[in-house]
């Protein structure tokens, strides 16, 4: 799918045809639309790129024509495998437009679509790019802050768990914290390099919102280091608990099978087919042998409470 987008004074405006100083946003295009991008005279290569999921972080430039890869995150629900994870974005800066090129629909450029910043405007292309930078930043911070919930639900519920379930959610979002880490330290290395190169020195305001990409950035990658390293840990110990909790259920139901086999073993005694067994032609057998059982099943769970078995 291909959106055209142009800056007006309300915001940005779609197009059905693309101009000169417009924003051209691509999500998984077909070959007829790659064709009709090539004819715009978009390198092929810029736009197939993007559209590998493996592609990591870079940039680089080709007659002219720059293209930016930066790894954004995506969520895929709390149940799928990796509930959360990261894809290309390539953005593609040209003399006559500004083209991003993803294989799924993202949220940062949807936000972007949407936003009213007077100063986000395709027209100026490095500060969309700061832009985009620092969307993708605040993402991961938002999705860190998601991840951190949902771990501290699943943390509750590990307490008194006795299956693996809660422990393999656990390790999902263990999964995401590492593909989060690889994203942001590769977009950090791409970031730096553009800002040697001297991409964002034009303007004053560009490299203010610069320094506020990196330092968001950063902040991203301490927080998903600190939550990883936290999850890694806690799955360490929620481990053992998980074992602590199986010992303390089997030790449970081996202190009530003594303490019910002994009746059982009483009445077993009366039970067999011999002469002369004490109490025989007492009118009261039954009930002296019915509290001989209790008293005896009494004693057994006394002993077993003070030992801290039941």
């Amino acid at each position: 799918m291909i959106t055209y987008y142009i800056k007006t004074e309300q915001g940005l405006t779609t197009l059905n045809e693309p101009q000169i100083g417009c924003w051209i946003n691509v999500t998984n295009p077909t070959a007829q639309e790659i064709e009709a991008l090539t004819n715009l005279g978009i390198p092929y290569d810029y736009i197939t790129y993007p559209l590998d999921t493996d592609e990591r972080a870079r940039s680089e430039r080709e007659n002219g024509e720059l293209l930016i890869i930066l790894r954004v995150p995506v969520f895929q629900g709390h149940n799928a495998d990796i509930p959360f994870t990261t894809v290309p974005l390539g953005i593609i800066l040209t003399g006559h437009y500004l083209i991003t090129v993803c294989k799924v629909e993202s949220d940062i450029l949807h936000e972007l679509s949407m936003s009213h910043t007077k100063t986000l405007t395709p027209s100026k292309q490095e500060r969309f790019v700061l832009y985009t930078f620092l969307r993708t930043a605040q993402k991961y911070l938002t999705n860190l802050r998601e991840i951190n919930k949902t771990v501290d639900i699943l943390e509750d519920k590990l307490q008194l768990s006795t299956r693996n379930r809660e422990l393999l959610d656990l390790l999902k979002y263990q999964k995401s914290l590492t593909f989060f880490t690889t994203a942001l330290k590769s977009n950090e290395l791409m970031m730096e390099r553009l800002r040697r190169n001297g991409m964002f020195v034009n303007f004053p305001e560009d490299q203010d919102l610069l320094e506020d990409v990196l330092t968001e950035n950063q902040q991203a990658m301490e927080m998903t280091s600190i939550s990883s390293n936290i999850l890694s840990s806690m799955m360490d110990a929620f481990a053992s608990i998980i074992s602590n909790n199986v010992n303390s259920v089997m030790k449970l139901l081996a202190s009530i099978t003594i303490v019910l086999s002994i009746p059982i073993m009483v009445s077993s005694f009366y039970g067999m087919n011999v002469r002369n067994l004490p109490l025989a032609d007492s009118a009261q057998a039954f009930l002296i042998i019915l509290f001989i059982s209790v008293l005896l099943t009494l004693i057994v769970f006394v002993i077993f409470y003070k030992r801290d078995w039941l």
